[in-house]
């Protein structure tokens, strides 16, 4: 089955040439009608070929139906970088304008990248009856911090008095995967914890007999400064610390195109207190919640500094919001050490 999404999602390609060389498709309206249309001819393609042997899970459709998307995704982004042509001209002009920015390129590599191979590994499992929650959580973290960020950030940003009609097809992305996140969150595990009570025999013991553990909470400790920092930022400190970063570290949080900053707030007001919430799950046993929320939390990190790290170095970014070539590597550094230790659930002190 995994095979038949894959090809049939570049059926996309078919669409998009024809949308861009018929003018009829080319208003706003109608980019709006047609793309209503299609997601429900998608779905309807999908429900027709499984009502022999229907799947299991209903997240199959939303994983075929956004395999497809995944393409219109990635072709956009390999237009606005100049490797192909022929197929987006139309939607850059009167779809979503802000789909030029670097921010929305390098969230669409990720989209049509990443999350399709996400959805056609979830696919294959589901139709093998096997377990996907793991990875499904991941997917669902990403997602939502993928569009909750996009849709803020345009309505925020330069581009809030340029939202055209196919602007709300983006609420639709937005909704599914928090309905994702829902099932999945409430659905048994992979699989049982194992040597749960040795691990919390050993939680009980003081962190300084932990170094594991103790290494942990530094990093998050460290993370959760790092959040604070470029909060304040976003939120125009008058804090020196805050000016001397912004000038001569990342002066692409103020880049007026808005991602830069929403997603710092969004990591400020909401990462900033899991961040908290994991350091307590590691100084005390029994939080069994913890490494479905590492993962959910880890998705949405990884994926907020693909995008984060990739559009200030983007040529589309103006010179002076770019990283400073004095401090490119500390700047780099420190943002993939934020982005690689999201995710202490995956270590041994949390079990």
């Amino acid at each position: 089955m995994e095979t038949l999404v894959f090809l049939f999602s570049f059926t996309a390609l078919g669409v998009l040439y024809a949308m861009n060389t018929i003018p009829l498709f080319q208003e706003p309206y109608v980019i709006l009608e047609v793309g209503v249309a299609v997601l429900v001819v998608v779905f309807l393609f999908y429900y027709l070929i499984t009502r022999g042997n229907p799947p299991k899970d209903v997240l199959f459709f939303v994983f075929a139906e956004f395999s497809f998307t995944c393409v219109i995704d990635l072709t956009s982004a390999l237009e606005y970088d100049g490797i192909i042509s022929g197929f987006m001209e139309f939607y850059q002009k009167t779809g979503e304008p802000y789909l030029g920015t670097a921010y929305a390129i390098m969230m669409c590599y990720w989209d049509g990248i990443a999350h399709f191979i996400m959805y056609l590994v979830m696919i294959s499992r589901i139709t093998d009856r096997r377990a996907y929650r793991t990875l499904g959580l991941f997917w669902a973290g990403s997602l939502c911090a993928n569009m909750s960020v996009f849709i803020s950030g345009i309505v925020a940003g330069k581009y809030g008095s340029e939202i055209r009609p196919a602007f709300w097809l983006n609420f639709l992305f937005l909704l599914i995967p928090v309905w994702g996140a829902i099932t999945l969150f409430t659905k048994p595990k992979d699989r049982p914890l194992i040597g749960g009570y040795n691990a919390q025999q050993a939680q009980c013991m003081k962190l300084i007999w932990r170094p594991l553990d103790l290494i942990l909470v530094l990093l998050l400790l460290a993370s959760m400064a790092f959040t604070i920092l470029r909060g304040l930022v976003a939120l125009d400190s008058p804090l020196e610390a805050c000016s001397i970063y912004l000038r001569h570290y990342e002066p692409y949080l103020k880049d007026p195109v808005g991602y830069p900053r929403v997603m710092m707030l969004h990591l400020f007001f909401y990462g900033l207190p899991l961040l908290g919430a994991f350091v307590y799950g590691l100084l005390k046993p029994g939080c069994t919640w913890m490494s479905d929320w590492t993962l959910f939390f880890a998705g949405a990190v990884i994926q907020c500094q693909w995008a984060h790290i990739g559009a200030s170095l983007h040529p589309r970014t103006t010179a002076p919001f770019r990283i400073p070539d004095d401090v490119f590597w500390t700047v780099l550094l420190a943002n993939l050490l934020y982005c690689s230790h999201s995710h202490p659930g995956g270590l041994a002190g949390i079990q």
